[in-house]
This record gives structure tokens, C-alpha cells and sequence, in this order.
């Protein structure tokens, strides 16, 4: 017993971690992106021209020690339990754009903040995400991973039609969906690395999806931060990663969660909670409002 809560503690404090170092990059991130030409929209050319800056390189450093932190606590834990917990980036994201910005959280980010801690609980207590067998059919891998995937590719192309407030909305959901999916590719690296090092790991596909993924997402965020203030685009991703990272942990990668009638109530009304309670913290006054076009306008109107 004392050695499962002590497995618990060090994913907790792995998951907490990650999420604060993503939470601190999404912001230093965001306040380069919102000054990138709309030109680079949806274009790799976009990271290129962002990597000249000093503060952005800053914030993509960040946000890859949290995806290293992240690795380590999916090796340690489920999926199903470390996804709630990476949700709460949007936490420490709040808290560094209150200082840039001076607001205090007031009624709106003090029960934000309780929905999504209560409903991370709620879903993790009821849950009880334990490991079990993953399944080996490749077919049941794909479907699952096709379906987000071709949801994610849905969602790019029409924000690309649109290029509106709306349309960095469904960016970020769909870099959300793509990071869900990288998570449980990470389980399954780690899950390689550990049976048999690193000739096990670099055979296998996984090690390589998960890089194109990591890639393919950070040009979607990036764009969605172009095109729209934070407070649009970050709950999105942080409300679509979650879900499709324990998607992808029931449906294939073999964890279990209790199912009975009491404990599903409970596990459904937790993520109505953590995506009520990112929507809340993401509409925060204490979120950037900038955007490249934005600022734009008012560089036309002082001229």
C-alpha cells in the first residue's frame, strides 16, 4: 500500500510539474505569436520566423521540459490519470498572465479554479485509473487514433477557410486532439524503452509519431496564437487534450476505470467540471488580448 501512494505522489508531482512548465510556455509563446504576419498562417514557416526570438525559444524550452515531465509521468502512471492532472497547465498559465496583466481572479477565476481542481479529484478518486492489458490489435490502435486524427485534420482546415476568432478555437482543439494522441504514443515508447531499451524503442514507429505530432501541434498553437487572444484559443487545447489522451488510454492502451453506476456519475460530472472550469480560467480578463491583427488596427489608427 505504502508503495502504490508513493508511485501516486511522484506522478502527481511529475504531472504538476509538466503542467507548469507548459502553462509558463503557452504564455511566453503567445506573447511572440500574436506579433508573427498573418502571412505565416498555418505554414511552417511560422516556427521558423519564431525561433528568431529570444523570448519565444524561452517558452518552447519550457514547454519541452514539461513534455519530458509529462514522458516520465506516463511511464510512472496511466494515461487516464496523468491527463487530468497536465489540464491544470492552464493554472499556472493564468497565474503568469495575472502578473503581466495586474488583474485579480475575482468570482470568476476563484470558481474556475474550483471546477477544475474539484473536478480533477472527482474524476481521479472516482476513476481509480489502474493499469490493465493493452490491446495488441492494430486495427482497434487506428480507428481510435484515425477518428481523432481525421477530427483534428477537419477542424485546420475549416479555421484555414474561416481565419476568424472561432477559427483559432477549433486550431487549438485540434492541436489539443494531436497532443492527446502524442501522449499515448509516449506511453506506448515508454512502455518500449522499459521492455528493451533503446533498440526496442527506435524500431518501432511510435518514437517518430510522436515527434511529427509534437511538430504538427506546435504549428497549429502557434497559428491559433496569431490569429486570436489566449483566452480564445488556450482552453480549447487544454479541454481537447485530456479527452482524447484517456480515449486513447481506455480504448487501447488497457486502462481501466471502475464503471459502476456511482462512480461513472461522478467520473462524468468531474471532466464537466475540468471543462467548465478551463473555459472559465481561459475567458479570464487576465488573459492576453493581443493579436497580431489587433495590433495592426491601432498602429493604422495612431498614424
Amino acid at each position: 500500500m505504502i508503495e502504490v501512494r508513493s508511485v501516486s505522489l511522484l506522478v502527481v508531482l511529475l504531472a504538476m510539474g509538466a503542467a507548469c512548465c507548459v502553462g509558463f510556455g503557452f504564455v511566453l509563446q503567445q506573447n511572440v505569436a500574436q506579433r508573427a504576419p498573418l502571412s505565416d498562417f498555418l505554414s511552417f514557416r511560422l516556427l521558423l520566423d519564431l525561433m528568431r526570438v529570444p523570448r519565444w525559444l524561452g517558452g518552447t524550452a519550457l514547454m519541452v521540459a514539461g513534455m519530458a515531465l509529462g514522458a516520465v509521468a506516463l511511464g510512472q502512471g496511466e494515461i487516464s490519470e496523468v491527463e487530468p492532472l497536465l489540464a491544470t497547465n492552464l493554472l499556472f498559465a493564468l497565474a503568469l498572465s495575472r502578473r503581466q496583466t495586474g488583474q485579480v481572479l475575482g468570482r470568476q477565476g476563484w470558481t474556475g479554479l474550483a471546477l477544475l481542481a474539484g473536478g480533477v479529484s472527482a474524476f481521479i478518486l472516482a476513476g481509480r485509473p489502474q493499469a490493465g492489458t493493452a490491446v495488441t490489435d492494430p486495427l482497434r490502435h487506428w480507428l481510435i487514433m484515425g477518428a481523432m486524427l481525421a477530427t483534428a485534420l477537419a477542424l485546420a482546415g475549416y479555421a484555414k477557410r474561416s481565419r476568424t476568432g472561432w477559427g483559432a478555437v477549433l486550431l487549438a482543439a485540434a492541436a489539443g486532439l494531436l497532443y492527446g494522441v502524442q501522449d499515448a504514443l509516449t506511453r506506448v515508447s515508454a512502455t518500449r524503452w522499459a521492455e528493451g531499451g533503446p533498440a526496442e524503442l527506435f524500431t518501432g514507429w511510435q518514437p517518430y509519431g510522436v515527434l511529427v505530432l509534437g511538430v504538427t501541434g506546435l504549428m497549429l498553437v502557434q497559428s491559433a496564437f496569431e490569429t486570436a487572444p489566449l483566452r480564445m484559443s488556450l482552453p480549447a487545447l487544454t479541454a481537447a487534450q485530456p479527452l482524447a489522451g484517456i480515449l486513447c488510454g481506455v480504448g487501447f492502451l488497457g486502462d481501466r476505470l471502475h464503471t459502476d453506476t456511482g462512480a461513472l456519475a461522478w467520473e462524468a460530472a468531474g471532466l464537466a467540471a475540468i471543462v467548465a472550469g478551463i473555459v472559465l480560467l481561459g475567458l479570464h480578463p487576465a488573459m492576453p488580448c493581443g493579436t497580431a491583427q489587433e495590433r495592426r488596427v491601432r498602429d493604422l489608427q495612431r498614424n
